[in-house]
């Protein structure tokens, strides 16, 4: 029995390796769906206003399809007082902290376990509107930033 499907012809034998390879499709589409991996580059010439350093980050962001965040940065040439993911109405503007960083080793800031996003901030997110930012004594309202961009 053959049938006929977007002009191609299907047979007994042809049509479950063609479903088997649809179902591996849908399962990588899923999968994009339930994590956001965004690498994360941290430099002064991000900050609003721009702050003239030498200092630099870079790390990994995930956030889940439900809206859980993990991931960690490692800053270098600068010495953190804190690090945090802020939200933005735009990549160019500073906005309210969302999801504070602690320090989990030397020169190396990890989102919390069980950080999540609120709706608002996922669909932040899905428009690049978070960024991360670490903070010194010398540049108390940061040093240096970096765009989530999904």
């Amino acid at each position: 029995m053959k049938t006929l499907l977007s002009n191609t012809t299907f047979t007994s034998r042809t049509l479950p390796i063609a479903l088997s390879v649809l179902g591996l499709f849908g399962a990588a589409l899923s999968l994009s769906a339930v994590a956001q991996p965004v690498n994360v580059q941290l430099t002064g010439a991000q900050e609003v206003p721009a702050v003239m350093t030498t200092a630099s980050g870079s790390g990994m962001v995930t956030v889940g399809a439900d809206k859980s965040v993990s991931g960690s940065i490692t800053v270098s040439g600068l010495e953190p007082t804190m690090a945090h993911i802020h939200e933005a109405a735009a990549p160019n503007a500073n906005g309210p902290v969302i999801v504070p960083m602690a320090k989990t080793a030397e020169n190396v800031w990890s989102i919390p376990a069980g950080a999540k996003l609120s709706d608002a901030q996922f669909e932040s997110f899905k428009k690049g509107h978070l960024y991360v930012n670490v903070h010194s004594a010398a540049n108390k309202a940061g040093e240096i930033r970096g765009q989530l961009k999904p």
